[in-house]
């Protein structure tokens, strides 16, 4: 899971994101939850148990190992020098020497990376902390694994579906929701995350209750 967040008006296979996001809504915040099954971009990730993703390595900066980090974290100080960050499924503990932000990434070195050719060898490597270094959500605001897996039902209790991905837009997230039979044309549904919309959050049952607002569903 990534350490990202959503703020509810109102979670997500195995896969944790730090990244917060807002969200109108009145209902309490949590950091409780997992669900299952995780994707980035269409490719399956194993995040370790109880660990969140914070960063994916995409590349080398330069000759000296310099690493270009893809954030998953609302937190960037998550990769400030002097920092502990686990990298891989292995887990392997790296310590953060120097770190600057470069178009919208991380650049940074980590202890024991210190050529090119090293660094090209964690391309595509998932950097992860322990749950417990998770940061604490204000009310209002979840994590998105805890979004990701929800079952999605109207304000009648009948399935819509699943919310399988949220993307980021800047303005509010979207739930990307796989319909239940018969839905949307058994189309994929886009629903706006705003308190119009998304009326309840239930971890406990992991139930998303929306209302469907005239064109949310293709008739």
């Amino acid at each position: 899971m990534t350490e990202s967040s959503t703020p509810s008006p109102s979670s997500v296979p195995p896969q944790k994101r730090e990244r917060r996001r807002r969200q109108p809504s009145s209902q309490p915040g949590s950091q409780v939850g997992r669900a299952a099954g995780n994707v980035h971009r269409n490719r399956a990730i194993h995040v370790p148990e109880g660990h969140m993703a914070v960063g994916r390595i995409v590349g080398v900066h330069g000759l000296n190992g310099e690493l270009r980090v893809e954030l998953h974290t609302d937190f960037p100080e998550r990769f400030a020098s002097g920092e502990s960050l686990w990298l891989g499924e292995k887990l392997v503990a790296k310590i953060v020497q120097t770190s600057r932000e470069h178009k919208g990434m991380i650049l940074l070195t980590l202890a024991g990376v210190a050529s090119r050719e090293a660094g090209e060898a964690l391309r595509d490597e998932w950097l992860f902390i322990p749950d417990d270094a998770a940061k604490e959500l204000p009310e209002g605001e979840y994590w998105v694994h805890d979004i990701i897996g929800l079952a999605v039902v109207d304000e009648a209790g009948q399935l819509v579906g699943q919310v399988t991905d949220i993307l980021q837009t800047g303005a509010n997230d979207v739930y990307i929701i796989t319909p239940a039979p018969g839905i949307n044309r058994d189309k994929e549904l886009l629903i706006p995350a705003i308190a119009e919309v998304v009326q309840k959050v239930d971890l406990t049952n992991s139930v998303l209750t929306i209302r469907l607002l005239p064109g949310l569903l293709e008739e």
